[in-house]
């Protein structure tokens, strides 16, 4: 059994300059203002949106990640119905093959230490899953079939493409304290890389 951190990738190649002037073009053509899209306005133009709470025209832009997490998470992930989804499938995937290195892969719960008994014991049942996985692809089940006493812990790929304007929505929902630690590892370092890159879409959204 490998165990691995949570993580996360951006796929859409960010270039800043290119999404603020396509949100600014949108949204002019509201007002019939093409005339004064100058070389420095897109910026200036989108901050002005959001704050006006005209989020619509951030929906012409969007971002594809992968997150790598435990199918739990996953299961919070895919109730943003706006968005789109491609995920790793247990009912296809045989972790008994080598090309998965014959092992099943697991999250690692960040809120136990390594050391404790919590944690020991979380990584006891992951084996026992483990070893049940196995022991029925080994009597002649299926891997949709023997899937069903894989662990909440399984690793799980997840490609969620979204606009803009669910984005923000998407963080001010998981990076909050009330949200699931285990989704909130993955959202908060999202959300600080989205910010540096594109401060004029998520710079005002706070961790709380």
């Amino acid at each position: 059994m490998k165990t691995i951190k949570a993580g996360y990738e951006i796929l859409t190649p960010i270039d800043r300059s290119g999404i603020l002037r396509q949100i600014e073009e949108a949204g002019r053509t509201c007002y019939k203002s093409e005339d004064k899209i100058t070389e420095t306005s897109a910026a200036a133009f989108v901050k002005m949106l959001i704050k006006r709470g005209h989020e619509a025209m951030i929906e012409h832009c969007g971002l594809s990640v992968k997150f790598i997490c435990d199918r739990g998470v996953t299961h919070e992930i895919v109730r943003h119905r706006i968005a789109s989804f491609a995920q790793e499938s247990t009912r296809y995937c045989n972790y008994s093959k080598n090309k998965f290195g014959n092992e099943i892969t697991v999250i690692e719960p960040y809120f136990w230490e390594k050391d404790t008994e919590l944690y020991r014991q979380w990584e006891d049942a992951c084996l026992q899953a483990q070893r049940a996985y196995f022991a029925l692809l080994e009597s002649g089940a299926t891997p949709e079939q023997a899937r069903t006493v894989l662990p909440n812990s399984l690793k799980a790929e997840i490609i969620v493409t979204m606009n803009m304007r669910a984005w923000r929505h998407f963080f001010a929902l998981r990076t909050s304290k009330e949200a699931h630690p285990q989704i909130r590892e993955i959202a908060r370092p999202l959300l600080a890389e989205l910010k540096d890159k594109l401060p004029e879409i998520f710079g005002d959204i706070d961790v709380v």
